[in-house]
């Protein structure tokens, strides 16, 4: 037995390391300083500055070198402030390397709870990983030719999301509050709703106009219209399940119909992390809690 662990360890670093070099890392330019990275997890933001890099989530510890590196292809600046979305560990992995390397991580109050929450039940807090600033409903930092604003929206896909908009450059990152094409991932055990879900992206198109270019935490750059056909699905879906559930229906029941998600289901929605059978229970279970 111990000769058998001894060698699935090499084996298991040996395979880790090579899905890591498998991971194609893309930067596209949104404006003249304001830059999209897609790699594995969480798509990043990325803003350019007269101080540094400023970077909206930081997806894995394990890619953090290959994600700086990719980075040097638009500035040999360092990172030297990060905001997380959510507390999820596909956009706030990264943070403990980012923060040894001199950046200074920002997130609404309920991400450093929640990431010290869990930190603790495994048995190992990390201070650097953990945001050092935090804010409650909003924050407005300023640059000099930008002014980016953080908008906490309420019991969304967490209960500490985070919507960051930069006003001049029109650029509008949703973190998990929008994934692009897909059935959304709603995390009712750390706050999340369906209803919160709805009005997040209800928000986010108050803020945007027809030329916003908007970042999903998954999937490929938005425009508005994009996030209206996204909210167009969650408000149809639950619209279906809500009467279901006023006529007696019971959770298999509804989680079995595939009636209740079809429409969009034949668009691709189901195809991503979240199949439509979990997506009506997900829907179930936020709506009769």
């Amino acid at each position: 037995m111990k000769k058998l662990l001894i060698l699935a360890v090499p084996i298991l670093f040996f395979t880790a390391n090579a899905q890591d070099k498998e991971v194609k890392i893309i930067i596209d330019s949104l404006s003249d300083n304001i830059y999209m990275l897609t790699g594995q997890g969480g798509n990043i933001g990325i803003f350019k500055n007269e101080k540094g890099l400023f970077i909206i989530d930081d997806q894995f510890a394990r890619l953090s070198d290959k994600i700086l590196t990719n980075l040097t292809t638009i500035s040999n600046q360092p990172v030297t402030m990060v905001i997380n979305t959510h507390y999820h560990g596909d956009h706030t992995g990264g943070n403990e390397n980012m923060a040894n390397k001199g950046a200074t991580i920002f997130a609404q109050k309920n991400v450093r709870s929640r990431m010290k929450k869990k930190q603790k039940e495994k048995g190992n807090i990390i201070p650097s990983s953990l945001p050092v600033i935090t804010f409650n409903e909003g924050l407005q930092l300023y640059f000099k030719d930008e002014k980016i604003k953080a908008f906490h929206v309420h019991n969304a896909h967490t209960d500490g999301d985070a919507l960051i908009y930069f006003t001049n450059g029109n650029v509008l990152h949703m973190g998990d509050t929008f994934f692009n094409g897909r059935y959304p991932y709603i995390d009712l055990k750390s706050g999340g709703s369906i209803e919160g879900y709805i009005k997040a992206s209800e928000k986010a198109l108050f803020i945007a106009n027809d030329d916003t270019k908007i970042i999903p935490g998954h999937g490929k750059l938005a425009m508005k219209k994009d996030l209206e056909a996204f909210l167009k699905m969650l408000k149809e879906i639950t619209s279906g399940i809500q009467k279901e559930i006023e006529a007696g229906k019971s959770e298999e029941d509804i989680t079995k119909d595939t009636s209740l998600t079809a429409t969009y289901d034949v668009k691709g929605y189901g195809d991503g992390f979240i199949n439509s059978e979990r997506m009506r229970k997900t829907i179930y279970t936020s709506l009769t809690k």
